[in-house]
C-alpha cells in the first residue's frame, strides 16, 4: 500500500459565539475555517483529521502540509507510522508547525485502524470503554454566572467543572469562592488560569484554590517558567497541572520531570504533534507515576483523536468538555456525548469512528490546496 495524495479541503465556520478562554485567545467570535486533511492510498483507502479551531483558522496552517510535507509521504506506506513521525517531527519541530504535524499523525492513525478493521484504541491496545468526563467554562461574566453554570453540571450528573477565569487575581479568587459555595464541598472543582500571573498573585490564588479544597491547578505562570512552578509548587499542596504549552513537543517534557516542576504532563493531538507523541509522553508520565491528563483539542475530531488516546491508556483521569459547543463542535454528523452518568464512550468502528459531515464541507468549502 502507497500513499497516492495528501489534500487540505478548507471549509467555513460560521456563527461562531463570542468566547474567550483567557488573554491567550482574546476574545473571538463570527467566522473561522477547519481543514479537512485528506491522504489517500492506491488501495482506495483514505485517513482523515480536522486542521484548525475556532480561534485559529486552518488556513494559517494549511499549506505547510501541502507544500513541506504532501512530498515527504507521497510514495510511502501509510503504515510505518512513527517513521514517518521521526521524518515529519524533524521537519516542524524547528518552525513550531506540531498543529501540521498533529493533523498528519492523526489521519495517519484514522487510515491505519481502517486497514485494520478496528477503533483506533483497539490498535494501540485498550484499556477502557468509557471515561469520566468535565465540563471546561468559558470566561464568563460574574461570579454568579460560573457559580450557576457549575451548579447546572453538577446536577446533570457531570463529574467535574474546571474554571477560566477572569485572570484578575483578586476577581479570580471570588468566582473560585463562588463555585464553591454553590457545589458544595463535595464537588470537584478545578481551576485554570492560563499563564495569566506572576508569581505573587499565582500564590496567593493557589492558596485561595487550596483553601477551597480545588482539584487541580493549572498554568497559573507562563509557560516557560520551570523556576516559577518549582518554587510554586514547593509552598503550595494543591496539585499543579503544567506544559500544556511548554516550549516544544514531546522531548521538551523531560526538563519539568527532571526538575520537579509539576504534579501532571498534559497535551493534545493539536499541540503536541498526533496521537503517536501523545501516546509516548502518556508513557513517559505513567514511568513517573504521573497522569497525562489530555487537554480539549479544538476541534471535533481532534477531540475523537483524543477520546481514543484516553481510552488506550490508564493514566488520564478525565475527557475534557470545553463550553460553549457552538465554539467547539463543528463538521461531524454526529459528536461526542456525555451519558446521565457523566461519562463519554468508546468509538467502535474503525479507524477514528467519526461520521464526517461531507455534505456540510462541501457546502462550506473554500479551497482544496495540495
Amino acid at each position: 500500500m502507497k500513499i497516492t495524495d495528501v489534500t487540505v479541503t478548507l471549509f467555513a465556520w460560521d456563527n461562531i459565539p463570542a468566547t474567550q478562554y483567557g488573554r491567550h485567545t482574546g476574545r473571538f467570535a463570527g467566522q473561522s475555517d477547519l481543514g479537512l486533511v485528506t491522504i489517500r492510498t492506491d488501495e482506495g483507502v483514505e485517513g482523515h483529521s480536522f486542521l484548525g479551531s475556532a480561534s485559529r483558522p486552518a488556513s494559517n496552517d494549511a499549506q505547510l502540509i501541502a507544500r513541506n510535507l504532501k512530498p515527504m509521504l507521497i510514495g510511502e506506506d501509510p503504515l510505518d507510522r512513527e517513521r514517518h513521525f521521526q521524518r515529519l517531527w524533524g521537519r516542524t519541530r524547528m518552525n513550531n508547525q506540531l498543529r501540521v504535524l498533529g493533523a498528519v499523525d492523526v489521519a495517519l492513525w484514522d487510515l491505519a485502524g481502517k486497514v485494520a478493521n478496528m477503533p483506533v484504541h483497539k490498535l494501540m491496545g485498550s484499556y477502557r470503554t468509557s471515561a469520566p468526563a468535565y465540563a471546561s467554562s468559558a470566561v464568563l461574566t460574574s461570579p454568579e454566572a460560573y457559580a450557576e453554570e457549575a451548579l447546572a453540571f453538577k446536577s446533570r450528573g457531570w463529574g467535574a467543572y474546571k474554571i477560566h477565569p477572569p485572570t484578575q487575581w483578586e476577581l479570580d479568587i471570588k468566582v473560585c469562592e463562588a463555585a464553591r459555595k454553590a457545589v458544595g464541598d463535595d464537588y470537584r472543582i478545578m481551576l485554570d488560569s492560563t499563564w495569566s500571573y506572576d508569581y505573587v498573585a499565582a500564590l496567593r490564588v493557589g492558596q485561595a484554590a487550596e483553601r477551597l479544597g480545588f482539584y487541580w491547578y493549572e498554568d497559573p505562570l507562563v509557560e516557560d517558567d520551570m523556576a516559577g512552578y518549582v518554587k510554586l509548587k514547593s509552598q503550595l499542596s494543591i496539585p499543579i497541572l503544567a506544559t500544556e504549552y511548554a516550549p516544544g513537543g514531546h522531548t521538551a517534557y523531560a526538563p519539568w520531570l527532571i526538575a520537579q516542576a509539576t504534579d501532571y504532563l498534559r497535551g493534545d493531538v493539536a499541540v503536541k504533534g498526533g496521537l503517536t507523541a501523545c501516546l509516548k509522553t502518556a508513557h513517559l508520565a505513567e514511568c513517573f507515576h504521573m497522569n497525562y491528563e489530555v487537554h480539549h483539542g479544538g476541534n471535533s475530531l481532534n477531540n475523537v483523536a483524543n477520546l481514543h488516546l484516553i481510552m488506550a491508556i490508564r493514566n488520564c483521569e478525565y475527557f475534557e468538555v470545553l463550553l460553549p459547543d457552538a465554539a467547539q463542535k463543528y463538521g461531524l454528523v454526529q459528536d461526542i456525548e456525555v451519558d446521565a452518568k457523566g461519562l463519554v464512550h468508546a468509538p467502535m468502528k474503525p479507524g477514528l469512528g467519526a461520521e464526517i459531515d461531507f455534505d456540510l464541507i462541501k457546502r462550506k468549502q473554500i479551497a482544496v490546496l495540495g
